[in-house]
């Protein structure tokens, strides 16, 4: 049994995905991140950089105590080598793979999170700032048109963990200002990761927990996500 720390974002949508796809047994507990729930003690204790998703692994292969992990990625990781199911165990193969599960992780989700931020969230618009992520979000989408050319998947004809990672930042693109139209193979391949039974349970999932899919921007929701120390 996993239990698993979420709320309906990016970084929580690769989560369920990967379970559903996976097929292992999970319970979700909502952090309500517009709400500040993931500043508890009890939420800390398991993820302490205060950030969706985190997992606890009650049944760890190892045998040992439950395993917590936080960081979208390393779980993503974590519960592909558990299951032996959408990455590689070895060789170069595993390493295109993980290759593009982090240049999601420190470039597509940084910069387009930074892209809806400025577009989307800043009390005050601030051209440079919008301008400029719209820009790199607009490259880095590139890359993954070109990435796609020749490949059904992110990285090869299998899907993978990164198709996983990237899926759910690729869908709001119409809120980092992107015309999917400017990027044929992104559009063909976000279509098709669209149909997966898995990934349409796992949106399922979120609109049970949260139908506006997101967070309620109101001034208690920017005091939690903005106004950090």
């Amino acid at each position: 049994m996993i239990d698993l720390y979420y709320w309906t974002t990016p970084n929580g949508h690769k989560i369920t995905i990967f379970l559903e796809e996976a097929g292992l047994d999970y319970r979700l507990h909502p952090i309500n991140i517009g709400r500040g729930e993931q500043f508890t003690t009890d939420f800390l204790a398991i993820a302490p950089n205060n950030r969706i998703p985190a997992i606890v692994d009650r049944k760890p292969a190892d045998g040992g105590q439950p395993m917590s992990l936080f960081e979208s990625g390393a779980i993503l990781e974590y519960l592909a080598d558990k299951t032996g199911r959408f990455l590689p165990r070895s060789g170069r193969e595993r390493y295109v793979v993980l290759q593009w599960l982090y240049w999601q992780m420190g470039g597509l989700g940084p910069m387009a999170g930074q892209n809806h931020h400025f577009r989307n969230y800043a009390p005050k618009k601030i051209e440079y700032a919008v301008e400029r992520y719209m820009k790199e979000t607009a490259r880095l989408y590139g890359v993954l048109d070109r990435q796609l050319e020749d490949n059904d998947y992110v990285a090869g004809n299998d899907y993978s963990i990164a198709d996983m990672a990237i899926w759910p930042w690729i869908k709001p693109y119409a809120n980092q200002g992107q015309d999917i139209e400017d990027f044929p193979n992104v559009q063909r391949w976000l279509e098709i990761v669209a149909e997966r039974d898995a990934v349409k349970r796992a949106y399922a999932r979120a609109e049970e927990i949260n139908p506006q899919d997101g967070v309620t921007m109101d001034e208690e929701a920017r005091k939690h996500l903005f106004g950090q120390k």
